[in-house]
């Protein structure tokens, strides 16, 4: 018992390291829950942006032009795995592969993930941070809360939908940027932006924030 309390120790320290940004890679996951719910997404009405089906955002500089985890390899993949791949979002993967959330996502049809930023995850005290990976029901709670079911383009993006974790997301519009409000943020100190969206992959289509988002309160 001793020995196994002490792996269990290890492991938790060695994923805040890496999710403080210290890392110089993905985290592997072992195993996987036996299914993430499939909630009904909501259909807000459309909002007017320009017709295209390309990436756009400044924050999309940080994703390699060609190879591994490029925009044109992750369309091959399933979405957890081209996470996995892209060096933007390390601690966005080493979260999902410590709360083993990384084959379910890869096995969902057709969503939209919101994927913080590393810088996003580097801005969390790492008190909190280490709290939150030892406790996988919250932490699960909040990886789901990124995920909603459909794939919405960006003319659809803006609205309230509902989330993997069985809550609701509402995401704004404004000529600056797409955004969700700071009381929806881990921190709760600033909106976050999208710096990178419409990115594409088999199953999914993923924008990536510049804050960490947190459920509703209950």
């Amino acid at each position: 018992m001793k020995r196994t309390a002490a792996g269990r120790a290890i492991v938790v320290c060695g994923l805040v390291v890496v999710l403080g940004g210290c890392a110089t890679g993905a985290a592997s996951e072992v195993g996987a829950p036996a299914s993430v719910g499939r909630p009904t997404a909501s259909s807000p009405a459309p909002v007017e942006q320009p017709a295209s089906d390309l990436p756009f955002g400044t924050g999309c500089g940080a994703i390699p032009a060609a190879g591994a985890g490029s925009i044109a390899a992750m369309a091959d993949d399933p979405v957890a795995t081209a996470i996995a791949r892209n060096p933007a979002v390390h601690s966005f993967a080493a979260a999902l592969g410590a709360a083993r959330l990384g084959a379910p996502l890869d096995h969902q049809q057709d969503v939209t993930v919101l994927a913080p930023a590393d810088a996003a995850f580097d801005a969390v005290p790492r008190d909190a941070l280490g709290k939150l990976i030892g406790d996988t029901a919250s932490l699960t709670a909040l990886l789901t809360h990124h995920v909603i079911q459909g794939r919405l383009t960006p003319d659809r993006l803006a609205g309230t939908h509902t989330t993997l974790n069985n809550d609701q997301v509402t995401i704004d519009v404004s000529p600056d940027a797409f955004s969700v409000a700071a009381e929806g943020t881990l921190l709760g100190k600033a909106p976050a932006r999208v710096i990178c969206g419409n990115l594409h992959t088999a199953n999914a289509t993923i924008y990536i924030v510049d804050q960490v988002l947190a459920p509703p309160a209950s």
